[in-house]
């Protein structure tokens, strides 16, 4: 005979408690970890500028492949046929200015909304699939953070470069490590006994409700098997490199620098194969970037108005910011990994989350580089009626192996971006 449960219900074993789902609506498996040929890997960055660009100076006129260099693509001459700019594109329903970050890689309707609901972002939807692959499942970097997990919740982005570079490549003290090791067996302990008071509870409810129950523990055994990997991760001897621990810069002023520093620990985590998820927000917008001829802060800059002066020093710290990711993805593409290099392995996403400083949602400025797509072109879609952002978002994801073919506001894949034969 089925028995009711009160909604609060808790499954409870030696001292352990876990909440029950819902069983009046699925719970969503976590997938299974599958281990691919880690002799290519596939890779991907995502680079949100919070300030975006001033259009003229990096969006092409003309579509196509013959399109002219703009201002900012000029440092990048060499690395044409590298990148696609894409231009035209935006997600439907998200507005709000500045409050757009929140929804960039999710899509999530509305994020100035004072009852806003993110969803997850699609670098952790990634991470979920092949998270496990790398001793770090994703790295977030920069100011703010830009990456956004199931239940909804921001991520915080990680300023400092010495902290990745440590979790990479420093070996913690003996008893530091198995400290680390016993908190996660406990985690799998912990597990282990819930699971038991599950097999106990499948006879208490209707079979309907059986059938909700697996697969709510299913995604609690997978879980395990998380922490059964990191564990095992946790035994593997951290790679060795040919770099020194980074002196991080503080100094917010110094934003070029400090860029350029993050750059760094991307790239080594990339060519150690550490992490092949990373997000980067590009932000210190409230200073005045110590550079040759500027003298207002970047956020002031932004919203120049048309005044020639302002436009004149934001200028400078934007050129300054692409020559970084323009020597960041060279970098990749001058590190040979098997029979090809790095960048043809990862896709490197520079944008923003808005047009300009203006605080303009729509026709958002994109440059995706590398991940083995034919490049050297402008991709120019309807600057009225604009081509859904998550269309490369699916495409993406689908370069990185994940069976996908929908994601947030997407209609299919990105149109005109096509892989090399």
């Amino acid at each position: 005979m089925t028995q009711h449960l009160h909604r609060r219900t808790f499954l409870r074993s030696a001292g352990v408690a876990i909440a029950l789902p819902a069983l009046d609506c699925m719970v969503p498996a976590i997938a299974a970890f599958q281990q691919t040929d880690r002799s290519e890997p596939r890779r991907m960055v995502a680079i949100n500028m919070e300030l975006s660009f001033h259009p003229p100076n990096l969006m092409p006129e003309k579509s196509g492949r013959d399109y002219e260099t703009t201002r900012y693509l000029e440092p990048l001459t060499d690395l044409r046929n590298d990148f696609t700019v894409i231009s035209g594109t935006s997600h439907p329903d998200v507005d709000g200015g500045h409050a757009a970050s929140k929804s960039w890689l999710t899509g999530a309707a509305h994020p100035g909304a004072a009852n806003f609901k993110n969803s997850i972002s699609m670098d952790q939807l990634a991470a979920k699939e092949i998270g496990l692959q790398t001793r770090l499942a994703y790295m977030s970097l920069g100011g703010g953070g830009i990456s956004v997990s199931a239940n909804g919740v921001k991520i915080r982005g990680v300023p400092w470069p010495s902290h990745y570079f440590n979790k990479m490549f420093l070996d913690g003290r003996p008893r530091e490590k198995a400290d680390q090791i016993e908190r996660l067996r406990e985690g799998r302990s912990v597990l282990d006994t819930v699971m038991e008071a599950s097999r106990r509870m499948r006879n208490r409810v209707s079979q309907q409700d059986q059938q909700k129950l697996d697969e709510y523990f299913t995604s609690v055994r997978e879980a395990e098997q998380q922490l059964h990997k990191s564990e095992q991760w946790q035994q593997k001897p951290k790679p060795e490199v040919d770099a020194t621990a980074p002196n991080d810069i503080r100094d917010q002023t110094r934003m070029i620098e400090r860029a350029r520093q993050l750059y760094d620990i991307m790239y080594l985590a990339i060519q150690s194969d550490s992490s092949r998820l990373i997000t980067y927000t590009i932000g210190d917008s409230s200073h005045v970037p110590q550079l040759p001829g500027i003298s207002m802060n970047y956020h002031d800059l932004s919203h120049h108005g048309q005044d020639p002066e302002k436009l004149k020093q934001l200028s400078t710290v934007e050129s300054e910011h692409v020559k970084a990711f323009g020597d960041f993805i060279r970098r990749l593409k001058e590190t040979k990994e098997g029979d090809s290099h790095l960048l043809e392995r990862t896709m490197v996403m520079l944008g923003s989350h808005m047009h300009s400083g203006g605080h303009n949602n729509r026709n958002l400025p994109t440059v995706l580089a590398g991940g083995g797509f034919r490049h050297g072109q402008h991709l120019a879609f309807d600057q009225d009626n604009n081509e859904p952002l998550a269309n490369l978002y699916v495409s993406m994801l689908q370069r990185l192996g994940l069976e996908v073919d929908q994601f947030a506001s997407s209609t299919g894949t990105m149109t005109g971006l096509d892989i090399h034969s």
